[in-house]
């Protein structure tokens, strides 16, 4: 098929984006969704400025969209976004969340666009081994559970990390994966890029219990 690939430029759209292409998909352009609120339920939020930069460091054309601060509206900006491109279908990292999964399988019913969404349900440790296999580079740019502290902003999800994410989540029940929101990433490289990203300047803010790595300048590799 003919894809779009809904991308934020976190692991998750990342590995979607690889699996579709593996599975032979072509993945014709990458559409990111701007909402006006950095709470909002449909979309990742964190460093969306970046974006840009990602989508050149890959060649595949980006599509941009900028939402509301309600649901509604960021659908609707979505729908808008894919209404005119000659497409086939959509690629989503969703995997666990059946509330995000369902509203956007709904535009894209309204659309008459396949929604594919290669990590649907996959157990979480099979999601970390696939992501370190396809040698995609993604760091944590977002903590907002417990037992993720400040020094996990800008921390590599290699192995190491992965298996101090299992040791967190035996005392607390979290996804490996962030998949309840845990965490939020960025990703630097992957085989899709034929430039890797660097991070060339970086804000921390942290509030009491979670944070966030605020990019303030990047550039190609």
């Amino acid at each position: 098929m003919r894809l779009a690939a809904l991308y934020s430029g976190g692991k998750d759209s990342t590995l979607a984006m690889y699996l579709a292409m593996q599975m032979g998909h072509e993945v014709a352009c990458l559409v990111s969704i701007r909402p006006t609120t950095a709470d909002s339920m449909m979309f990742h939020t964190p460093n969306l400025d970046v974006v840009p930069l990602m989508a050149e460091a890959t060649g595949v054309r980006l599509v941009t969209a900028t939402g509301s601060d309600t649901e509604d509206g960021d659908l609707d900006a979505l729908k808008e976004a894919l209404r005119d491109l000659d497409l086939d279908g959509v690629v989503t990292g969703a995997a666990w969340s059946d509330y995000q999964w369902s509203r956007i399988d709904a535009v894209c019913d309204d659309l008459g666009l396949t929604v594919l969404s290669p990590m649907w349900r996959k157990d979480q440790d099979m999601m970390a081994r696939e992501l370190l296999d396809a040698g995609i580079v993604a760091v944590v740019v977002g903590c907002y559970a417990e037992g993720l502290d400040r020094s996990w902003l800008g921390r590599t999800l290699d192995a190491a990390a992965f298996d101090d994410l299992r040791r967190l989540r035996d005392r607390y029940g979290i996804s490996i994966m962030g998949e309840g929101g845990e965490y939020e990433s960025m990703t630097l490289d992957s085989p899709m890029h034929a430039r890797p990203l660097e991070i060339v300047s970086a804000e921390t803010v942290w509030t009491r219990n979670s944070g966030l790595l605020q990019v303030t300048g990047a550039r190609l590799g």
